[in-house]
């Protein structure tokens, strides 16, 4: 008996409705079997695409945590300098490394995310493939019989 889900589209047992079905030449059970590595495909690439973000998020907040020692330090050597002068320069020379740093992070961060979302999309990409081979095959073996 299927889950009660409170959605009435969603209350029957495929299975079932497909067992039921009987036309010549259909195999349910393969059509049955393809559904499942396609909800499994998905399931998958979902899963990779959460663990990307959430090594995302990780290297966000270390990105966060550096920044926040590196402008400590920062301001504690623009303190040390002597001379307006020397301030300016040490300024200037920080703002330029903490420029270049965040260019950086940035590409590092575009980069996790472009190489996550390449994983999930090849996890459903071999399902596609998969499937077109499936359907060729179940499509064959009915000629095959006559």
């Amino acid at each position: 008996m299927a889950k009660t889900t409170g959605n009435p589209f969603l209350e029957f047992d495929l299975a079932k409705v497909m067992s039921d079905f009987k036309a010549p030449g259909v195999d349910v059970e393969a059509i049955l079997a393809a559904q499942r590595k396609n909800i499994e495909a998905v399931q998958a690439a979902n899963q990779m695409a959460v663990e990307g973000i959430q090594a995302v998020l990780r290297r966000q907040a270390e990105i966060l945590r550096q920044s926040v020692e590196e402008a400590n330090a920062m301001v504690s050597q623009m303190i040390a300098a002597d001379t307006p002068e020397e301030k300016a320069a040490k300024q200037t020379e920080l703002v330029k490394t903490a420029f270049e740093k965040a260019l950086a992070n940035m590409k590092e961060l575009s980069e996790m995310v472009a190489k996550s979302n390449t994983e999930a999309a090849e996890i459903l990409s071999k399902r596609v493939s998969e499937s077109l081979d499936e359907l060729k095959d179940l499509v064959a073996k009915p000629a095959a019989k006559k």
